[in-house]
């Protein structure tokens, strides 16, 4: 017979863990209770109302997540910060690609079909189309994210993209029999441009230079642009910023010191801090640059820092209808689940622009109304203003 004989360590250790464990059961209760208790000393009627609605409403709450997103949505609304924005995570990454000019990622663009499934359209030399996939091919699966009717748009492109080198596997269906077919690819640094360039197609001396977002890229996209388009016998330039509504503030003062001289570009102020200012430290490489700039309604922010610099400092003429009037900054702050919130957080202004920008916009040098009649009457206008420079 087997004899069971008990080990006075072993009983002694076993006494401890169980110990442990009571008192963590114990304390853990306990700052739970103290930490909502304290919520609801902060909140009661949040508290009220949360308990009204779990207890009595025919809808069930969502989920805590979703539940918290709504809470954090109210009070940004209740701060009444106008430009104030919360972010949930898949947006959050996307907009972060977005600043950065770049991301991790395979190269393709996402379309929808009558049918309503996602279709990939490889980028040429893409490791998408390097890979085996086809314009038109449906997707099925993005690793663990199994593609719906329901799945949105920003969900996908947030499981495509991810850090470089990595691999991400799809699972694709090809017509005529849509069979499932699964790629492995890896992922490369994509590049996303914030600017269009090119040279206008009756005047091939004035390039145009269209700047959609401000992101860390755009600096040297844009002084890019210019050499690239002078080699190609560009002697002009139209500097489109409208419909352009901001991006990153660093970038965009930085692309307003490539135009200018000398001088301030912007000062600043947080709250309870010092004045900063932002000034042009040498001569901007595009300092004598011939050039106009177009501008409306929904230019605004580091794009109206562009234009309002330029404007301050008589560099070139404004053309087009009074920006959208946006004079202060977000900073972003990201939460523990990578979701985010944009607050305001300071006021800037352009030394010697007048009218100030805050209520006003960045006024146009030459008016040309949103309704004017005409194909894009006020790209004609800088067109024209060129022409007669050049006297043609």
């Amino acid at each position: 017979m087997a004899e069971s004989r008990k080990c006075p360590k072993k009983a002694v250790f076993f006494s401890l863990a169980v110990l442990l464990t009571l008192l963590f059961s114990f304390f853990s209760g306990y700052f739970f209770h103290a930490y909502f208790s304290n919520q609801e000393n902060n909140f009661p009627i949040l508290s009220q109302a949360y308990q009204i609605i779990k207890n009595y409403a025919l809808f069930q709450l969502p989920e805590s997540s979703q539940l918290e997103y709504g809470m954090i949505r109210g009070m940004l609304q209740a701060s009444g910060d106008p430009y104030a924005v919360f972010l949930e995570p898949v947006q959050q990454e996307l907009s972060s690609n977005n600043l950065e000019g770049t991301f991790g990622g395979i190269g393709v663009e996402i379309d929808r079909s009558q049918e309503n499934y996602f279709l990939l359209i490889p980028f040429p030399n893409s490791p998408a189309e390097l890979s085996g996939i086809l314009a038109g091919d449906r997707l099925l699966k993005v690793d663990e994210l199994i593609i719906t009717n329901d799945t949105s748009l920003e969900t996908i492109q947030a499981a495509l993209r991810g850090p470089v080198g990595e691999l991400v596997q799809l699972v694709i269906g090809r017509s005529p029999t849509y069979q499932p077919q699964i790629l492995r690819i890896r992922r490369e640094a994509i590049q996303i441009p914030s600017i269009l360039k090119y040279l206008e197609s009756n005047h091939p001396q004035i390039g145009v230079i269209q700047i959609n977002l401000f992101a860390k890229s755009t600096p040297e996209e844009v002084l890019n642009a210019v050499l690239d388009l002078q080699g190609r016998g560009a002697s002009r330039f139209i500097l489109d910023l409208r419909n352009n509504g901001g991006g990153l503030l660093e970038p965009g003062i930085d692309t307003a010191r490539l135009f200018l001289n000398s001088g301030i570009v912007l000062q600043q102020q947080y709250r309870g801090q010092a004045l900063q200012s932002y000034s042009v430290e040498e001569p901007g490489p595009l300092a004598d640059l011939q050039f106009v700039v177009l501008i409306n309604q929904n230019t605004a922010s580091a794009a109206e820092i562009v234009a309002g610099a330029i404007k301050a400092q008589k560099r070139a003429e404004l053309i087009g209808t009074p920006t959208f009037g946006k004079d202060t900054i977000q900073l972003v702050f990201d939460l523990s689940d990578r979701s985010s919130i944009r607050v305001t957080a300071a006021q800037w202004w352009i030394p010697g622009l007048d009218p100030p920008i805050g209520n006003n916009g960045v006024q146009p040098d030459i008016l040309i109304p949103a309704d004017a009649p005409g194909t894009d009457p006020a790209f004609q206008a800088a067109v024209s203003a060129h022409l007669r420079d050049l006297g043609n």
